[in-house]
């Protein structure tokens, strides 16, 4: 698709629990993307295009790429895009977790988006890892054994809480906390979470932990809509998500992409939903997903695909004391 010619689209916003912070439906994610040129190309693409939602994490390890990228995107728009206009997320690391650390970690993001503030700011999994150890994201021992921190994820949320009011950060919430985690922050917070972020799609509904998050005013924000692009290798009996026959079936129904049916069939779950392209076309293409609706059989056929399966396990952690799953 050639950038000079770019289609626009128009991605819906819903409220935020403050009711005065609109977040895009369809955000951009950026993990796992690490060619810089490619991500500063698609990031620079996604806003001409209309997207405004991006998600990021300290983890990631693109976010000196990511910041001026976007700063790029918000000059060179010649005034039609201001800062205010995008909405970025990022994430506290397990490295972080203790209160006075969470404040490093968000300043390193600051400085290397050469922004001022961020309109979301989530602690990026409930697991703590041994902290002071620099750009290392997962310090390990001479055995090569993960070395887990005890801080508790509520002391993290109290360091959110603290730079939520000291105004660099709009909004405050978590990722990948479990129904009994979420509970805890709700009772403790001083500020409630504005969204839990985690693994959504067919084959990983959650349904669970999505109606406890909607029925406590806490907006799910889904990451891998599209599962794995590879076979599972529990389940090698399963089609790659986005070849699933009942989603090729229902894509050719409505002259969409599986993938496009998958991103509807969560927005018609009031699920935000991030999708991460670095392909100008399927970019676009993830966003143009407002001109249709799926019936209510057809989400019921949707719904018959769960099988529990998580893309992102993250076993390494499981002898955590605060493991998720």
């Amino acid at each position: 698709m050639d950038q000079k010619e770019v289609p626009v689209v128009n991605i819906k916003t819903i409220k935020l629990p403050d009711r005065t912070t609109d977040m895009p439906v369809i955000g951009l994610g950026t993990f796992q993307a690490k060619e810089p040129e490619k991500l500063v190309n698609a990031i620079k693409f996604a806003i001409k295009a209309g997207y405004r939602h991006i998600d990021c994490a300290w983890a990631y390890d693109n976010e000196q790429t990511v910041g001026p990228a976007l700063n790029e995107a918000i000059a060179e728009s010649n005034g039609a895009v201001k800062r205010e206009d995008l909405f970025v997320t990022s994430k506290v690391w397990d490295t972080f977790h203790s209160k006075a650390l969470t404040r490093k970690c968000l300043l390193e993001t600051l400085r290397w988006m050469n922004f001022d503030y961020l309109d979301l700011y989530l602690i990026h999994w409930p697991m703590g890892l041994q902290e002071e150890t620099g750009m290392e994201p997962v310090p390990t021992d001479s055995n090569g054994k993960m070395l887990f921190s005890d801080v508790h994820y509520l002391e993290t949320y109290r360091g959110l809480e603290a730079l939520h009011q000291e105004g660099y950060v709009r909004n405050i919430g978590v990722s990948n906390f479990n129904i009994d985690q979420l509970r805890d922050v709700l009772r403790e917070a001083t500020i409630k979470p504005a969204v839990n972020q985690f693994e959504v799609n067919p084959y990983c509904q959650n349904d669970e932990l999505v109606d406890f998050c909607l029925g406590h005013n806490v907006v799910v924000v889904g990451y891998a809509p599209f599962g794995s692009s590879q076979k599972y290798q529990d389940r090698p009996d399963l089609p790659i998500l986005v070849e699933h026959p009942v989603l090729v079936k229902l894509g050719k129904k409505y002259n969409k992409s599986a993938a496009q049916v998958i991103l509807r069939w969560g927005i018609q779950r009031n699920i935000v939903m991030l999708a991460k392209s670095v392909t100008p076309a399927r970019i676009v293409e993830n966003a143009q997903i407002f001109d249709f609706e799926l019936s209510d059989e057809d989400m019921a056929e949707i719904k018959g695909l769960n099988q529990n399966l998580r893309t992102y396990e993250l076993r390494e952690f499981c002898d955590h004391r605060f493991y998720p799953f």
